[in-house]
């Protein structure tokens, strides 16, 4: 026979779950901060459109 469902367990899963994807979310974003801010003129980069280098 299956084991009785123990809902406190499954429930402190879940919540653990929640913090640490709530910990990386926040890590993630103070590591792109801390990029931003180490670049020279304050922007990551990868959000900026590429300059029109063709010659007319």
């Amino acid at each position: 026979m299956a084991f009785k469902p123990n809902y406190n367990h499954e429930r402190a899963e879940r919540n653990r779950a929640k913090a640490a994807k709530a910990q990386q979310k926040l890590k993630d974003r103070e590591e792109k901060a801390a990029q931003r801010k180490a670049s020279p003129d304050g922007d990551a980069g990868d959000t900026a459109a590429p300059e029109d280098t063709s010659e007319e």
